[in-house]
Parts: C-alpha cells; structure tokens; sequence
C-alpha cells in the first residue's frame, strides 16, 4: 500500500489568485508562441507523480512565467524540444521526455508533441497543453482527450477548471 500511496499527492488547496498567477502566464506565453508558430508542450502535473518524467529533463525549479517559458521554448533553445512540466505552481524541468500514444484516433496531421501530450494525459492524470509549430494552434490534452483550437479565454477556463480538481 505505501508504495501505492507515493503516487499520488493529496489535492491542493484551492487559491484563487495563486492559480491565476500560475495559469495567466502560460495562457500568455502560449498565445504569444502561438502568433509566432513556436512549437511547445506543457505538462501541468495534478495528483499523480511525475517525478519520473521531470527526471528526464533538465532541472529548473522556477517560478511560472511568460519570459522563461517563451526562452525555453525559442527555436534554437536546447530545452525546446521537450516537455516542461509544472507541478506545485513552478516550473520543475524543461526538455522532459513523455510517453508517446500509439492511438490510431490521433489525426494524421498532428505531430510527436500532440502524441505525446496524449500519451501523458492518457497515463496519468496531468494536463498537456501543445502549441504547434505547423499551424500555430494551441490544443489541451485531458484524460486521454484533445480540446483542439483554442483561443485565450477558452485555455484559461478549461485550466482554471481542471486544476481546481
């Protein structure tokens, strides 16, 4: 039982103006990543442990915000193409390695940072949010599901609502 138990964290609780200040600068920075076609994916952990993923990546334990995500994200950045992942409103690794879905539903277009915002969202409980570096659309991975094109007030609502969980 106890190494079941060091899966999951106990649910945080909710602040208002904390999860804003987390969730305002990645709508912000998506959208700006977006304009510019800037390839990204960020993983928001929930409950379940990604300490395994965040392992694979480069440590940065950092506050969330618009210029460090946009910088890690920068086309000729060594960390950009991988995963960040944010857990417990900070930025705890960028060029994280994912699963990658093998789903036959995922649409052809879509490229490895949609598969493997899929992947993570199929096997665990985080959330993936995918900028894409072809069309500059911003798509949400969520218990094995895409909420596709996006605009600013709709990632917005759909974090604040799921990161209240």
């Amino acid at each position: 039982m106890k190494h079941l138990l060091k899966f999951f964290k106990p649910k945080k609780e909710v602040n208002d103006e904390e999860d804003k200040e987390t969730i305002m600068p990645i709508v912000w920075s998506c959208m700006d990543m977006a304009k510019g076609k800037v390839g990204a994916l960020i993983v928001i952990e929930r409950s379940v442990s990604l300490n395994e993923i965040v392992q694979t990546g480069e440590m940065i334990d950092a506050g969330v915000n618009k210029l460090l995500i946009e910088n890690i994200f920068f086309k000729n950045s060594p960390l950009h193409d991988g995963a960040m992942v944010i857990s417990n409103r900070r930025i705890k690794a960028a060029g994280c390695i994912l699963p990658v879905s093998h789903s036959m539903d995922i649409p052809k277009e879509l490229g490895l940072r949609h598969r493997a915002a899929m992947g993570i969202s199929q096997e665990s409980d985080a959330i993936a949010v995918v900028v894409s570096e072809e069309t500059g659309r911003i798509s949400a991975a969520i218990k094995g599901r895409f909420h596709f094109r996006l605009s600013a007030e709709e990632l917005e609502s759909i974090l604040a609502k799921e990161l209240r969980v």
